[in-house]
């Protein structure tokens, strides 16, 4: 079972950037869709990004668009997630969850195979 393990959260002000990464243990990386979710506080879980296999396609939440990018290196088993002008409503444990299947939009509630722990990420105003 492939594990996932990220990376690069921490404490940012309000206006800066961090770039989060998530190891996936295996060989057969490039066959998963990855994604992005977050948990704030007293929230639920919600969707921030996905990439397909190739990383030709991605979805972003509209709460993110513009200001996330996610991306991948399937050679490095490694997707990342590029955080710019950060606000204190991001602040969220950021998990990375990987799904066999094709590329699909967050509406359709896609089925995650694994998750990683999580890392926090904390801006202050």
């Amino acid at each position: 079972q492939v594990q996932l393990v990220e990376s690069g959260g921490g404490l940012v002000q309000a206006g800066g950037s961090l770039k989060l990464s998530c190891v996936s243990s295996g060989r057969i990386f490039a066959t998963y869709v990855m994604g992005w979710f977050r948990q704030a506080p007293g929230k639920e879980r919600e969707f921030v990004a996905a990439i397909s296999q190739s990383g030709s396609g991605t979805f972003y939440s509209d709460s993110v668009k513009g200001r996330f990018t996610i991306s991948r290196d399937n050679a490095k088993n490694t997707v990342y997630l590029q955080m710019n002008s950060l606000n204190p409503e991001d602040a969220a444990v950021y998990y990375c969850a990987a799904r066999f299947g094709a590329l699909v939009p967050p509406t359709q509630n896609p089925t995650y195979n694994a998750w990683g722990q999580g890392t926090q990420v904390i801006v202050s105003s």
